[in-house]
């Protein structure tokens, strides 16, 4: 079983990352970055009905992410 020393750690660590990428939203949101208006982001309307699937903004959040990982799980080797 894991010391609780560990599981602070990833807890605390979880929860950086977290604030991390909600204060990368805010500013996204402050600079009018057009999160799910991309071109590639789909948008269907109906009279009554309405879905948004941001195809391309989910690609380039995939990506950064993959990066952002790769680069914190070789920094922590």
């Amino acid at each position: 079983m894991p010391e609780l020393t560990t599981i602070a750690r990833w807890l605390i660590l979880a929860g950086l990352i977290i604030v991390g990428v909600g204060a990368l939203l805010w500013v996204a949101g402050r600079l009018n970055i057009p999160l799910g208006k991309l071109p590639g982001d789909f948008q269907f309307q109906t009279k009554n009905v309405s879905c948004v699937f941001p195809l391309a903004t989910s690609l380039i959040l995939s990506i950064l992410l993959t990066l952002l990982l790769n680069i914190i799980l070789r920094w922590l080797k």
